[in-house]
Order: structure tokens, then sequence, then C-alpha cells
């Protein structure tokens, strides 16, 4: 291409305004998803499900399988005591409101992480149950490796960011599969969408549970490097289908797209495209994607916009895949304090 004088500077400010747009405003993203049927483990819709992502609170699905494995193994018992020690009342974010030497059973503890998505009940039932966090991590692991989430590698009990702590969407599925099937015995926890600690009210962040019928559990999560994730999963008229949906921009794109995938397995609407959950390969030669510039940036604004218009449901006249919100399930939490001296995880009784 050839330009003469006044054309050609044109030309190149135009160019310029191109390039600075193209590499300031980010493009916008059909982010990691998955749609399994849990009994056959057939796979019925899957996008970038192999792609490494940061699993953020969904990480709480592990804490909670090596809990039950505990469990399992009479190594605690569900009223065994869980006492907020001092790192574990360190943590950052969703918290319980509690001090350092409270304590609740380990049964109530998990309403409280895996309902109330608590971060410092997580680390203090990882402390219970292991007698520390990084032993906890390394049970965490160890789980993970024996499922073949080969994407997979935890550093803490509650899914707060660290570069390391990382995962995928099939992952993930294999993760809840494991969870939901193994041990039916706590279905209720992941069915229940409010927490109350000494009278003090904690919403579950899975709007499905509410507003998508059939919906009963499992996890959401939040922090700015992965966006929004959720793991649904819903059972009706005994079919049972499972929803993974990472990096979501706002609390009603995660919701309405999980809704939107769940239906159209339970409709017929999605069917299996031939594969098993195990033989989604994960790729191993990336690093997890950032999302802190599109969510929690000065660039937010324009990629929420951007995926608005990718992603459209239940905005304006737009369908939307949830109905009214239903009553919640909820379950009371009472704590004690434990006895004076406390320095860490020891087990105390609960009085009567």
């Amino acid at each position: 291409m050839f330009c003469f004088g006044n054309a050609c500077r044109r030309l190149h400010v135009a160019l310029g305004l191109i390039l600075v747009t193209s590499s300031t405003l980010t493009p916008a993203s059909a982010t990691p998803s998955l749609v399994l049927n849990l009994d056959t483990q057939k796979v019925l819709y899957a996008e970038d499900a192999g792609d490494p992502w940061y699993p953020a609170s969904t990480t709480k699905l592990m804490t909670a399988l090596v809990t039950f494995e505990a469990l399992a193994n009479r190594e605690v018992d569900l009223e065994t005591s869980v006492v907020m020690s001092p790192w574990a009342m360190r943590q950052d974010s969703l918290k319980s409101g509690l001090k350092v030497g409270s304590v609740m059973t380990l049964q109530d503890a998990l309403y409280a992480v895996l309902v109330g998505s608590a971060n410092d009940v997580a680390v203090a039932l990882a402390e219970s149950v292991a007698g520390s966090e990084d032993a906890f991590a390394q049970r965490m692991n160890a789980t993970a490796q024996r499922l073949g989430m080969t994407a997979s590698h935890f550093v803490n009990a509650n899914g707060l960011f660290k570069p390391t702590q990382q995962t995928s969407a099939r992952d993930l599925a294999i993760l809840a599969s494991e969870v939901y099937l193994r041990y039916p015995q706590y279905r209720d926890v992941f069915a229940t969408s409010k927490v109350f600690i000494d009278g003090a009210e904690i919403k579950s962040y899975n709007e499905l549970l509410t507003r998508l019928p059939g919906t009963v559990g499992m996890k959401t999560g939040f922090v700015c490097s992965s966006g929004r994730n959720i793991v649904a999963l819903t059972d009706r008229g005994g079919q049972r289908f499972m929803a993974v949906v990472l990096g979501a921009t706002t609390g009603r794109e995660r919701s309405e797209r999980a809704a939107k995938l769940l239906t159209e397995a339970m409709t017929g609407e999605l069917t299996p495209n031939g594969l098993q959950l195990n033989e989604i390969a994960n790729d191993l030669h990336r690093q997890p994607e950032n999302m802190r510039k599109r969510v929690c940036s000065s660039q937010s604004a324009a990629y929420e916009a951007q995926q608005n218009k990718r992603y459209p449901m239940g905005i304006g006249r737009n369908k939307s895949y949830l109905k009214a919100a239903v009553k919640h399930k909820s379950h009371s939490i009472r704590t004690w304090k434990a006895t004076v001296g406390f320095s860490g995880p020891l087990p105390y009784p609960k009085p009567k």
C-alpha cells in the first residue's frame, strides 16, 4: 500500500487508533463450560473444558471430599470440634463473623463452608481434619491424583488466589461426581441455600438452588483472577445432569449460563457428543487465563458490556432461564467458646 502527504498521515493515525483499541479492549470470551450426564458420565457439551483455570471457592468441593474421606476412615466424626484458630481468622473475603476460639461441630462446619462459603471455617476444618492446612493440602493433591484430575493442584482449603492453585472444568466435573455419587449421605448440605451462624444469615451464591427447579447443588466461586465459577447439579425425574461454567463476568451471567445448559440437558436439546468425561484432554502446557483485568479493573465495564451481548439471557426482554425464587432451605449453626488459654485446633466438647 502506497500513500502520500496528508493522506498517508491520516492513514497512520487511523491504524494507530485501531491498534490502541484492539490492545486495550479485551474481546468477548466464551470461557470454559461443560455439561455432563452424571450417571453415565457422557459429555453433552464441552467448550475449552480442559483449559487450566483458577478454581476460587469451587476448591471447597475438594475440601469436602477430603473431609468425607476422613469421616469414612473414622479419623473424625460429625461431632468433632472445629476451632477457629488465629490462622483461620486471618483469611480474607467471605467469613463466618466468628472470633478466634469459637467452636462448632464438624457437621456445622461443612454447612458453613459449602453453603456460606466461609473461608475462615474452611481453614479451621482443614486444621481439625489433618492438623494443619498444609497437611490437608497434601491430602487434597493426593486425592486429585487418585481421581485423575491431571490439571489440578491445591495449596489451600478455601480457594483464595494462589498462582499454583489450578484446575479445569473437566477436573471439577470429576471431583463433583465423586463427591455426589460416593457420599450420598451428605447431599443435604449441597441442597441447602442458607445458613444461620449464631443467628447471622449467610446465603449461598448458588442462585440456581432457589431459581431452577430440580437443582440439588453444588458450589460457586469467585476471585478476580478466576471470574465467577459454578458447578451446578440438577436431579429432575431421575435424570441427573451437571454443568460447569468458569470465568463468568457477573452473577447473572454465571447463573443464566448454567441454567440454560442444564435446561437444555433436561429437555433433550443437548445430547451426548460421543465423549466420556475422562476422555476430555487437559491442556497441561499453558497457564490459566487471569481474569483480573476483565472483571476487577477499569476495563471491566467494557468487557461486561461485550459479555452481555454474548450472553443476554435475563437482560431486559431476553429470555431468562431462572424462575421465580422459591423458599430457601436453611441450616442453623450454634457455636461456643474454647476454654481459656486456647492456642490451637484441639477437641472441645459441645455443650449440652
